[in-house]
């Protein structure tokens, strides 16, 4: 195991208050695998690459001169890497065990799978329930209304699937990129993620394509933990950037249905 190669990509947009905390985490708990780990930083303004650069020699960075969103810094790696795996991690993910070599040795051990995702859990250690689910319109209202009734908090458990006790390997529709384990042939074929998406659903589209390579699995056995933060539900900014993501998710994909 410790000759299988992995790489590993963090986008970072001013990211100083949580970066150091999740690139320690990543560094001292991986220890099965050759792991090179890249940040992606979208001109951030709070010195963010500077911290990397000088605190963590080891890591490359990546200075991007623009924000050019989440899947266009992101593929930023594409003509770097020559790992067997490529992990996309968020910057305020935190690792507590050697999930990345647990996820290298499962894909290795199922050549059918291309894509895997994690437990995501919060930090006090209750599940985080993320899209598993195809994005469909009622999912994604009874995300934004759950707050004013039970039908949309159905709606909600139905999309992540809250309701379904998984203990085993399950084949998913929607893969999250907070943290996704996908095989590097695979992802560059693919080109990486689709930049037209800025944020919000350049997984979900990612997951779909991927899927023309082999199977996308949520694997309970191994976890991670996410201080997620719901900027779309925070900010009408982030909001505004999320619904354009889905107009153009369903333009491409379901305009010819």
């Amino acid at each position: 195991m410790p000759d299988t190669k992995v790489s590993a990509c963090i986008v970072t947009y001013n990211s100083m208050d949580k970066i150091e905390r999740t690139v320690r985490s990543i560094l001292d708990n991986t220890k099965g695998v050759d792991l090179t780990l890249y940040i992606s930083d979208n001109a951030s303004t709070d010195k963010t690459a500077d911290f990397i650069e000088r605190e963590f020699p080891q890591v490359k960075v990546i200075r991007n001169q623009i924000n050019g969103g989440f899947g266009w810094a992101h593929n930023k790696v594409l003509e770097l890497i020559d790992s067997e795996y490529h992990v996309i991690i968020n910057p305020d993910i935190i690792l507590d065990s050697d999930v990345i070599s647990d996820l290298a040795a499962f894909l290795n051990e199922h050549p059918d799978i291309v894509m895997v995702t994690p437990k995501v859990l919060n930090q006090d250690g209750t599940e985080q329930h993320l899209p598993k689910r195809e994005p469909r319109i009622k999912y994604l209202i009874g995300g934004k209304l759950q707050k004013f009734g039970k039908i949309f908090k159905n709606l909600r458990a139905e999309y992540t699937m809250q309701n379904v006790e998984i203990k085993q390997p399950l084949d998913i529709d929607f893969c999250t990129g907070c943290f996704m384990f996908i095989r590097t042939d695979a992802f560059k074929q693919l080109n990486g993620f689709d930049d037209r998406f800025f944020m919000y659903l350049e997984d979900a589209d990612l997951t779909k394509r991927a899927k023309q390579f082999g199977r996308v699995v949520f694997y309970p056995c191994v976890s991670v933990i996410h201080l997620w933060e719901r900027a779309s539900y925070k900010s009408f900014k982030y909001f505004m950037i999320h619904v354009r993501s889905i107009v153009k998710y369903y333009l491409k994909w379901f305009r010819k249905k």
